[in-house]
């Protein structure tokens, strides 16, 4: 018979699991138990980064955030998860993601290359004819993201790429 006590403290650790909706990495610190496995003759694990602080949504994933562990032997890795550091590389937290917790490449997005409400160069390219204009953008957005923007001179909205350099690429419809 569990204690009602030990069911809330249960129930308690249980939502606690499910709202940070990360699953726990079962992993060792790979700098300070690799030698301990390589005498016990183990197989070696996979090794995959995992954030050593807090990391909240909107913030710039650091290697300084990271630490690189190793799986437990006979534990493998879930699909879809960050192993390298150059996967993370320039890349923003969409949701928090917890200390010991693998990080899911679904948890990532790309920098905004243009922010919400600032002023953007449009360009119309049609053959040898450019029609460029100013714009404010609606919607933040990353490099080939479809996003909103507002033409300053006549208040028309209409839809446009983002290209590499922050401006917006408009094509005819």
């Amino acid at each position: 018979m569990v204690s009602p006590a030990s069911r809330s403290a249960l129930c308690r650790t249980a939502l606690i699991l499910a709202l940070a909706g990360g699953v726990p990495a079962f992993a060792q610190e790979s700098a300070d138990q690799q030698g301990a496995q390589v005498a016990s003759n183990q197989a070696a694990g996979e090794v995959v980064l995992i954030p050593n602080r807090v990391i909240y949504p909107g913030e710039l994933i650091d290697t300084a955030a990271l630490k690189p562990v190793t799986l437990l032997p006979g534990k493998h890795r879930p699909d879809a998860v960050a192993t390298q550091a150059e996967e993370l590389q320039g890349k923003v937290a969409k949701r928090t993601l917890l200390p010991g917790r693998y990080i899911p490449v679904a948890a990532l997005r790309d920098a905004w290359l243009v922010e919400q409400g600032a002023a953007v160069q449009v360009y119309f390219i049609a053959g040898d004819l450019t029609i460029s204009a100013t714009a404010v953008s609606l919607q933040p957005g990353a490099a080939g993201d479809l996003i909103k923007v507002r033409n300053t001179d006549s208040g028309k909205i209409f839809s446009g790429t983002v290209m590499a350099d922050g401006t917006i690429r408009v094509s005819a419809s």
